[in-house]
């Protein structure tokens, strides 16, 4: 599986080009546990979904919301179309939970 296809390679990128975050922390983006709302707003809106991303804002989702969430919380919860809401869960917060599952396990 090339990056193109890797869901988590997107999601890395997308968490990479992410201008508000001015630190790294060895040499990767501080944990999604850590973002305030316009963390993971700016996510989101990186990663190409911009309309969605104010619904993340106006619902006033942190970093910490996204590793807790289901997929039903995804596609009704936050009042999304479905494409960009099924997208959203399975190629960036699947991916960011099992990311930083696996960070806090190491």
């Amino acid at each position: 599986m090339d990056q193109a296809e890797d869901p988590y390679s997107t999601a890395w990128l997308s968490w990479a080009v992410c201008a508000s975050w001015s630190s790294m922390e060895n040499g990767r983006p501080p944990d999604p546990a850590d973002w305030a709302v316009m963390d993971a707003f700016n996510y989101f809106q990186t990663a190409g979904f911009e309309e969605q991303a104010n619904a993340f804002q106006e619902q006033e989702i942190d970093g910490k919301s996204p590793l807790l969430m289901t997929r039903n919380d995804v596609l009704t919860g936050l009042q999304l179309k479905l494409g960009p809401a099924l997208k959203i869960y399975e190629y960036h917060v699947k991916p960011l939970q099992t990311k930083h599952l696996k960070n806090s396990s190491s």
